[in-house]
């Protein structure tokens, strides 16, 4: 392991940004100290994303704030833009600050090419922060990788789902959920 690299805070990220060191249609996240760069956006990862969002929507309705592609603070280093996080409601949508670990119920990634990253690198960030919940939608293979009971070593629990199974999120034990409903007809 590298001991003489130099993490960069999320204060520091956001200071960069601030000061134009990015490009506007640049997408990035800050993960574990370190600036990387997001995937492009491909058709099907897009729609994957509205589906599940119109879907979430119609079964949670008000009892959350649902935000795509939106930072949530893990900790003092991390800041990623999960596809789709479900959290908790704040009385100012979270003018103030980004949700943090403590305010989400589920966090979801929708993998077409990125599936590696999301269950190596992801996983563990979610799961060191507390992330209770973490799905990752694979387009591609048609399942659902869902993670629980998070640890600092990574999650204790994880579950490779077929496209017939029906799940629901820990938070939300009456929201049923096919995951065929969440991927493209066939």
């Amino acid at each position: 392991m590298l001991t003489n690299i130099r993490l960069i805070s999320v204060q520091e990220y956001h200071q960069m940004a601030e000061m134009g060191i990015f490009h506007p249609e640049e997408r990035l996240e800050l993960i574990a100290g370190q600036i990387v760069r997001m995937s492009a956006k491909g058709t099907a990862h897009e729609s994957a994303i509205t589906r599940t969002e119109r879907l979430l929507r119609q079964r949670l309705g008000d009892k959350v704030l649902l935000r795509i592609q939106s930072p949530v603070q893990l900790d003092d280093y991390s800041e990623p833009e999960p596809d789709i996080s479900v959290v908790k409601l704040d009385p100012l949508d979270y003018e103030d600050h980004h949700p943090n670990a403590s305010q989400v119920y589920l966090l979801i990634e929708i993998a077409d090419s990125s599936l590696k990253y999301d269950r190596e690198v992801k996983a563990i960030a979610y799961a060191k922060s507390g992330i209770i919940e973490y799905w990752i939608l694979d387009v591609t293979g048609r399942k659902l990788y869902m993670y629980r009971l998070p640890s600092p070593d990574g999650y204790h629990s994880e579950s490779i789902l077929a496209e017939d199974v029906t799940i629901s999120p820990l938070a939300f034990s009456d929201c049923a959920i096919a995951i065929r409903e969440l991927l493209r007809k066939v």
